[in-house]
Formats: structure tokens, sequence, C-alpha cells
């Protein structure tokens, strides 16, 4: 299940809530109990090596930097 990280505008606390993505847009409450929130948008990191910056020329395929490779 997604989550999905907020900020309450009372007090400024971010917290995570887990739900559905048909649920993405509906509101969630502060755990301080507080309802003015705000949902943040967040990045993802997905596979590589932590810290590995790709290589000019390295034959990985796709089209990035404005031209295509094989």
């Amino acid at each position: 299940m997604p989550r999905y990280e907020y900020r309450c505008r009372s007090c400024g606390t971010t917290f995570e809530v887990s739900r559905p993505m048909a649920e993405s847009s509906a509101p969630a409450d502060c755990p301080q109990g507080h309802d003015d929130t705000v949902k943040l948008l967040s990045t993802v990191a997905v596979g590589g090596a932590a810290g590995a910056a790709p290589q000019a020329g390295g034959g990985g395929g796709g089209c990035c930097g404005g031209g295509c490779c094989a």
C-alpha cells in the first residue's frame, strides 16, 4: 500500500499515511488532532547503486541528454 506524506499547517508536524491509491487525495488528520493538513510532493528513488552517477557513453540505452542511444 502506498505511503503519502503530509504536513500540518497548524503545528508543522510532518507525517505519513498508508492508504490505497484511490484515497490518495482524501484529507488526512494530523496525529496531534489538527485537520488543516497539506499533502506533500514526494520523490521516489528507483534502482541503481547509491551515489552512482551515470557515465557518458555507458551504452545504457534510452533517450536522455537530448540524444537517443542504441
